[in-house]
């Protein structure tokens, strides 16, 4: 399987991209990532200073699976976002007609960043069945 990866810098406008990324340097990534300090950055900057919450994308480039993970300080708490990109048949017009989305997108809020873990984990083991049931 071939990755690729980018990052949300706050403070910074443009999306950095990392590029081709090894799926056992993938974990490394996400806990190298200083999380803690970016937020106690955010907590002391103006609002105009800020363009995102830290965020760290990660895609399966043979598939065109992917997973966003965010965190913003919910009250001195870090709160962490997973959203799901992939390829998907999407119903419409009630069943009746079918159109496939090449970036259909869910979300899942207020999750822990063992939660995290455990999506990028299957995102590598290319998991699809378990992204798909815990981040619909």
């Amino acid at each position: 399987m071939n990755f690729r990866a980018s990052f949300c810098d706050p403070f910074k406008y443009d999306i950095i991209e990392i590029g081709d990324i090894e799926k056992d340097k993938i974990m490394e990534l996400f806990e190298k990532t200083p999380w803690s300090e970016y937020l106690t950055k955010m907590d002391n900057a103006q609002d105009k200073e800020i363009y995102y919450s830290p965020s760290l994308e990660i895609e399966n480039k043979d598939n065109r699976n992917g997973l966003s993970v965010s965190v913003i300080n919910d009250r001195g708490d870090e709160e962490w976002y997973i959203f799901y990109k992939r390829p998907k048949l999407v119903k419409k017009f009630f069943g009746l007609s079918k159109k496939m989305n090449n970036d259909y997108l869910t979300e899942v809020w207020g999750v822990t960043k063992d939660d995290v873990k455990y999506c990028l984990e299957a995102l590598i083991r290319n998991d699809l069945q378990f992204l798909e049931n815990k981040i619909k």
